[in-house]
């Protein structure tokens, strides 16, 4: 076998364009597994949500929300873009368009 190796991309800051774009697919497919475990588990357990008229705070109320959300939402489905990539000295930002 001729096994090419694979350069391992870290999807934390800073970003590349390329690792931006990674870390948006990473977020999608997560996202799109409608799984509520798996994608509350990828926030800190004190986090601070916002959607729309709701907010909410803390890994389980995220838990709970998604599970509601998803159990009458069945054909929802992810879908970001890497609108604006741009890097000014050290300093990067990524502006995500959800559609």
């Amino acid at each position: 076998m001729n096994a090419q190796p694979q350069t391992i991309v870290s999807l934390v800051p800073p970003f590349t364009r390329d690792s931006a774009i990674l870390k948006v697919r990473a977020v999608e497919d997560k996202w799109n597994t409608r799984d509520p475990k798996q994608v509350a588990g990828g926030y800190a357990e004190d986090c601070y949500w916002r959607n729309r008229s709701e907010f909410l705070r803390g890994r389980e109320e995220v838990l709970a929300f998604l599970t509601r959300k998803w159990s009458q939402e069945l054909e929802y489905r992810l879908n970001q873009g890497a609108v604006v990539f741009r890097r000014k000295q050290d300093r990067r930002s990524l502006r995500l368009r959800i559609a």
